[in-house]
């Protein structure tokens, strides 16, 4: 199959791959509102400690599109929000440096924050967050956080 190079936003029903130097945004520091056409399907790198980042509202064609974030710098009171509308529905895994690892279930009917502190509610350097818009007004999300402490749920309510 040949290759195919697109210079702007493509939509696929069946999928794509994507590679190269598109593949990888870098937040600003500040806080930031997500869009599809910039963010969705791409590793996202936050290297903000305290940034506040929200999810776009999930839409009939934006369903399945999927929010990678790589934390470059640990977190000291940073969240990842929904439109408040979203909710999110999933799980979160803290690796304490103490050894002691713990999950966490959403509550689908009411969290729409997740809030990350580099220790109890993970965030340190190097975890990972993915969150896929699967059905109207949900994000699944699967968290991969390092933390330490008494590991604590980074799931709420706004």
């Amino acid at each position: 199959m040949a290759k195919t190079t697109f210079s702007g936003p493509v939509v696929s029903n069946n999928g794509f791959i994507v590679s190269g130097s598109g593949s990888v945004v870098q937040l600003a520091a500040g806080n930031a509102t997500l869009t599809f056409d910039t963010h969705a399907g791409r590793i996202i790198e936050v290297n903000d400690a305290d940034i506040e980042i929200t999810l776009p509202t999930i839409t009939t064609a934006t369903l399945g599109a999927t929010y990678t974030f790589f934390v470059g710098t640990a977190f000291t009171g940073a969240k990842l929000k929904t439109d408040g509308t979203d909710k999110f529905s999933g799980n979160a895994f803290i690796a304490g440096g103490s050894g002691e690892a713990r999950g966490f279930a959403s509550d689908v009917s009411s969290n729409d924050v997740m809030n990350f502190n580099g220790g109890t509610t993970g965030g340190a350097a190097g975890s990972t967050i993915t969150a896929v818009a699967i059905a109207d007004n949900e994000y699944l999300v699967t968290a991969n956080l390092i933390g330490s402490g008494n590991a604590a749920t980074p799931f709420a309510d706004s």
